[in-house]
């Protein structure tokens, strides 16, 4: 593989997308401890391909879970990613019993925190850690009725289920209320840029 030849296959790297990897990338992957951010979504909307991701969990990679940006990727979703992640692969295999809502959980949460060097600070509820949390409301029709919680928020729950958002302790969402962020600011933005691009694609460069 050319990237070990450079020396840049190390457990600092993290390698996007991953869909085009044989039995070969994927041991070599292994021995050099790379993380691995899986990004569905994008991949099926560019028609790029698709992860072998249980093969890659099999021999040990890390692997977590992104969205790409909004280009390929439009509403950036992590909760539709868990769910595309853990059904398109069952689907692929034709095994419901891979990337299970465990594992998804996990990719989305704990296994990002380890891709960055930061899984003794950030990616999980535990004591010492900083306070990165959100909360879901899972009481409402479309959740219930709720018998495992995981299973639930991969495979029912969506963005719309949450209600408060801490990150570092600091609550930047409180009852699906931005705290520090003006959304009518955000709106009003949103549709200059909208003008704005749309100008540029009517006439063939960006206005002023």
């Amino acid at each position: 593989m050319h990237l070990e030849k450079l020396g840049l296959l190390t457990p600092h790297l993290i390698a996007d997308h991953c869909v085009v990897l044989d039995d070969t990338d994927i041991q070599v992957l292994a021995e050099n401890r790379v993380n691995v951010l899986h990004c569905i979504e994008s991949n099926m909307k560019l028609a790029s391909g698709l992860a072998p991701v249980q093969a890659l969990i099999d021999r040990g990679v890390n692997v977590c879970m992104g969205t790409d940006g909004s280009a390929s990727n439009n509403d950036v979703d992590m909760f539709g990613e868990m769910s595309s992640v853990a059904k398109v692969h069952k689907g692929f295999h034709l095994d419901p019993t891979i990337v299970s809502a465990e594992t998804t959980v996990k990719m989305a949460t704990i296994n990002g925190a380890r891709a960055l060097g930061l899984s003794e600070r950030i990616g999980s509820l535990e004591a010492g850690k900083e306070a990165d949390m959100v909360a879901l409301d899972l009481g409402q029709l479309n959740t219930q009725p709720l018998y495992n919680p995981i299973s639930q928020i991969v495979y029912a729950a969506g963005r719309e289920q949450v209600s408060d958002v801490w990150v570092a302790g600091q609550q930047l969402l409180k009852e699906r209320r931005l705290t520090t962020l003006d959304d009518h600011e955000i709106m009003h933005r949103a549709r200059l840029w909208q003008e704005r691009i749309g100008a540029a694609n009517r006439t063939g460069h960006a206005g002023p």
